[in-house]
């Protein structure tokens, strides 16, 4: 309830003026537009592309003096969030403003030639939660790979990362897996701003086929690295439907990737999306104690029975343990879900995550942690000792390679 209290103070500060940080788009504003002036727009954005008092950066383009807003691309969820998890996004026309959107969340993920043809600039502004495999960002770079290759230019807003800009978890992702939730070889936390990301994949020659885009980033003013969200003051905008709170985007990374298993409830489905670890034949007195005598770093844990409203488990009796998270940079997040794996497989020899997935759920796993290795090395006898070397191996090179690229202390 106090965190609840706190969001809801953070919020309204920003929405009274009071916000510490400013988005790129205001900044943009604050600017007068400028790059743009002359220059026919489009952009990529969802609802939470808006400025500390909530107007949509959709719509503070298309008043700007001078800017042509020619074009609106939708990714996952829609540019005005209508559109649910994993749906194909269709063509139409926003109603709002007349402009033409197009869906880049479908038959194709990357803006083509046609869609693209009336536009100088193509700008970037949504609000990520830091997580690779989260699909905005490869959202991002496929549009920046497509405007390297027609000759468009690229713009991000820059926005906050939630995590924090410190935050680096999980190993590169290798040849094999690469897809959409693992487009990029990036640890699983990247610690990163979208701006920040997109110039470390620009000037690294990592779009697709080493392309380079003319690139511009908007920073922030006001954000540090160490800042929470709340920190921000800046009203927090849903990217997705499980993400509702800024402590949302932090439990992502804690459970998402036991969560492609599909074989407990992770929250999502009750009012805890991402913070829970719950199943039917789970002892939640017995596994919290087992947990909290781990003494990992900035976790708590205590038992909870619920009983989810849709997705797994929808409509039974489950029970589990809900996480705390009280120290963000002392937490091993990603590595959270692989211990409470740890410990079920112990307390039930029978009831092995791997051996109750299906096996497409299986190659999602491997997808969205980067490699088939973390699986192999995790699953010969489900103890973290076997598998965190190899999860943790690339963080210090990647935060090494990627300081250069910090926009902000």
């Amino acid at each position: 309830m106090k965190k609840l209290f706190i969001s809801f103070i953070a919020a309204t500060l920003a929405l009274s003026g009071a916000a510490k940080v400013k988005p790129g788009i205001e900044v943009l504003r604050d600017r007068d537009f400028e790059g743009l002036k002359g220059m026919r727009v489009g952009l990529i954005t969802n609802p939470t592309g808006v400025d500390n008092n909530l107007k949509p950066t959709i719509d503070i383009l298309h008043e700007a003096d001078g800017v042509e807003l020619v074009g609106l691309y939708s990714p996952e969820h829609g540019v005005r969030g209508d559109v649910h998890a994993g749906d194909a996004v269709g063509t139409y026309t926003d109603p709002s403003t007349g402009v033409t959107v197009y869906s880049i969340y479908g038959k194709n993920h990357k803006p083509t030639a046609e869609q693209l043809k009336d536009v100088d600039v193509l700008i970037y502004d949504i609000q990520d939660n830091g997580c690779r495999s989260y699909t905005f960002i490869s959202t991002m770079g496929e549009a920046m790979e497509a405007c390297a290759e027609l000759g468009k230019k690229f713009m991000v807003l820059d926005r906050p990362n939630p995590v924090g800009g410190n935050k680096v978890e999980g190993c590169l992702v290798e040849d094999s897996c690469v897809s959409f939730v693992s487009r990029f070889p990036i640890p699983y936390l990247y610690g990163l701003t979208p701006g920040e990301l997109a110039t470390y994949l620009n000037d690294n020659g990592l779009l697709g086929g080493g392309v380079k885009v003319d690139l511009t980033v908007v920073p922030m003013e006001g954000w540090s690295r160490d800042m929470s969200f709340a920190d921000t003051g800046m009203p927090w905008v849903l990217p997705s439907p499980h993400i509702p709170t800024p402590e949302a985007a932090v439990n992502y990374p804690m459970s998402g990737i036991l969560g492609e298993l599909g074989i407990m409830s992770i929250g999502v489905g009750y009012t805890l999306p991402f913070k829970l670890f719950c199943a039917d034949w789970i002892d939640a007195a017995e596994l919290s104690r087992r947990l909290n005598a781990l003494e990992l770093p900035g976790l708590m844990f205590r038992p909870i029975h619920i009983k989810p409203f849709y997705a797994v488990g929808k409509g039974e009796n489950l029970q589990g343990v809900e996480v705390y998270v009280t120290d963000v940079n002392a937490a091993p997040l990603t590595l959270t879900q692989f211990y409470v794996m740890q410990e079920l497989a112990d307390m039930y020899p029978d009831h092995k995550p791997f051996e109750l997935a299906e096996k497409s759920r299986l190659n999602m796993f491997d997808k969205v942690t980067g490699s088939k290795e973390i699986r192999r090395r995790f699953g010969s006898d489900y103890k973290v000792a076997d598998m965190i070397e190899y999860w943790n191996k690339d963080n210090d090179a990647f935060r090494k390679a990627s300081e250069q690229y910090h926009l902000y202390k």
